[in-house]
């Protein structure tokens, strides 16, 4: 067979179901060899796109989405979203055609060394040198993309090989157990736990790719611990719980940074520094961190740690919450209070453009819990974060280690073929949305129908909003935007432009029900944004 067509076997191997990506000249042979493959290929519009779709189809899934493209700016194109998979630790296989070796020890055509371009935003890069070897790497490059930490590899398929002739299988999956944590480390932890007077939980996104919710849940309820959330962490713990203090991560101060505050001991669970940077919510250095994760913690001097758990997250909270003495009492439950009543406040407000706290309930009030909303990176991103209530993980995606604008849209289409039995919306600014507008052509032709809410303000709101914070003035933040709704019609999408609050939940019904892509351009207030910012700084702690 040819080598390509062993490469397209040892991909159906691993279980792969799609390939995001475009086709070029120095893949033919490998885009001919999928014709007779179980894989379906979702052509793109977009390297980037395809990037995307791969990074939250993995993030989602567990399973590493994978992304193809050629040479040259093919390649280059992928870099953001690879880089976005890496960072926030979402399985990834990312695969690039490469011209023939016979032109690759000089200057030539589209020629750029891929191998080393991805090898700083890759836990693996590799360039295939002969037929033979094609079972080791695709073999390798998934076991480290899915292996905690998960993140990104990339492989480099030269033209010549992909046509030679080749007799050969893949190889055996098998993919590595996490350790069981050590026996002393637990017991340290559990007296430093035991010990506490006032101990709170950071939650991670560790404790989602490895699927411990239930035990984060229950040692939460055993040691009667409050449980804040990164964002990328949103459901760990549904926020209905009692227990649940909502999101941390606005790098301001916020009631669940009144909990950091009056915390002696916090205990990481699946926490990564990428998150929530620890000088933001351990700026004094002096609180007992405990570790427990599936690697050691990182270095930094703002988290320094007290004692660290390492192995299988699940396990480890299983020991620790059979062993640790339960606390006492509910002080931080004034915190939960108020971000209830702060989530309440504009439930029923009638003012137009529409107040961000305002969407976020009519949002929240349309979809069913297990819904799925892809949030972009922007102003949106902060509110969502903040106030979008969560019961369920992976239902509210957020990146929040790179932090890429353009994702939502892409993404929400790899939502969609994960689980075609849920709603997905796209939750995105204007200028996010812009970035990677061409993938509404594919979510049509696809045939994925999502919901895509533009919050629309015609400026890089993020952007403003810290202009206004430190200088007290706007500098290049504005542009104008096209007619939302005639560019949804052009794609062959429905288009919906809410010019009312009251206006906006029924569209979002609507939407969700539809079979159709749909549009929905969405005016918002970002007043609100400064108004958060100071009721923030003036505010005293509930507790």
């Amino acid at each position: 067979m040819k080598a390509a067509e062993l490469f397209v076997r040892c991909l159906e191997n691993e279980g792969i179901e799609y390939i995001f990506g475009i086709p070029g000249e120095e893949n033919l042979d490998v885009m001919d060899a999928l014709l007779d493959s179980s894989i379906k290929f979702v052509i793109v519009r977009h390297e980037q796109g395809a990037a995307f779709m791969a990074d939250v189809y993995g993030r989602l899934t567990g399973k590493a989405g994978v992304c193809l493209a050629t040479l040259g700016p093919g390649a280059t194109n992928l870099i953001t979203g690879v880089a976005d998979a890496n960072m926030d630790h979402a399985p990834l296989v990312a695969i690039a055609g490469q011209a023939s070796t016979h032109r690759l020890h000089k200057e030539s055509h589209q020629v750029l060394d891929l191998v080393q371009m991805f090898q700083p935003i890759t836990k693996y890069s590799t360039r295939l040198l002969t037929p033979n070897t094609i079972p080791e790497v695709v073999r390798k490059a998934f076991k480290l993309a899915q292996t905690e930490k998960s993140g990104a590899s990339f492989i480099e398929f030269p033209e010549n090989l992909a046509e030679m002739e080749v007799d050969d299988h893949p190889l055996q999956v098998k993919n590595p157990m996490l350790p069981e944590p050590n026996a002393n480390q637990v017991e340290r932890a559990v007296k430093v736990i035991s010990e506490a007077r006032e101990p709170l939980i950071l939650a991670g996104n560790g404790v989602v790719r490895s699927k411990a919710w239930r035990q984060l849940q229950d040692f939460a309820e055993r040691l009667n611990i409050p449980v804040a959330n990164t964002f990328m962490a949103k459901g760990v713990m549904p926020f209905k719980h009692t227990l649940t203090l909502g999101s941390a991560g606005l790098q301001a101060k916020d009631y669940v940074h009144c909990g950091f505050e009056s915390a002696d001991v916090i205990i990481c669970i699946g926490y990564d520094l990428v998150e929530y940077h620890p000088y933001l919510w351990h700026p004094s250095r002096d609180r007992k961190i405990v570790h427990i994760d599936t690697t050691p913690a990182e270095v930094d001097a703002y988290y320094t740690i007290k004692v660290g758990v390492v192995g299988d997250i699940k396990h480890s909270l299983q020991r620790i919450a059979e062993l640790a003495t339960p606390h006492i009492g509910d002080r931080l439950r004034p915190l939960r209070e108020a971000l209830i009543r702060e989530m309440d406040g504009c439930r029923d407000d009638t003012g137009f453009p529409i107040k961000p706290q305002k969407i976020i309930w009519d949002l929240r009030t349309a979809m069913e819990l297990e819904d799925i909303a892809v949030c972009d990176v922007g102003a949106h991103k902060m509110w969502m974060a903040r106030m979008f209530r969560c019961e369920h993980p992976n239902t509210c995606i957020i990146s929040n280690g790179f932090a890429s604008m353009g994702i939502a849209l892409p993404g929400a289409i790899a939502a969609k073929l994960a689980f075609p039995e849920r709603k997905v919306v796209a939750v995105t600014g204007d200028a996010g949305f812009l970035m990677n507008l061409q993938e509404l052509e594919t979510a049509v032709r696809m045939k994925t129908p999502i919901v895509v809410l533009v919050w629309n303000d015609s400026g890089y709101g993020l952007i403003k909003w810290k202009q206004m914070n430190a200088f007290g003035r706007p500098s290049h933040v504005d542009f104008t935007n096209p007619d939302f709704v005639m560019l949804a019609e052009s794609f062959g999408a429905e288009g919906v432009r809410v010019e009312s609050a009251e206006a906006l939940l029924p569209a979002l019904r609507k939407a969700l029900e539809s079979d159709s892509v749909t549009v929905i351009d969405c005016p918002v207030d970002y007043g609100e944004n400064l108004k958060l910012t100071a009721t923030l700084g003036e505010m005293v702690c509930p507790i």
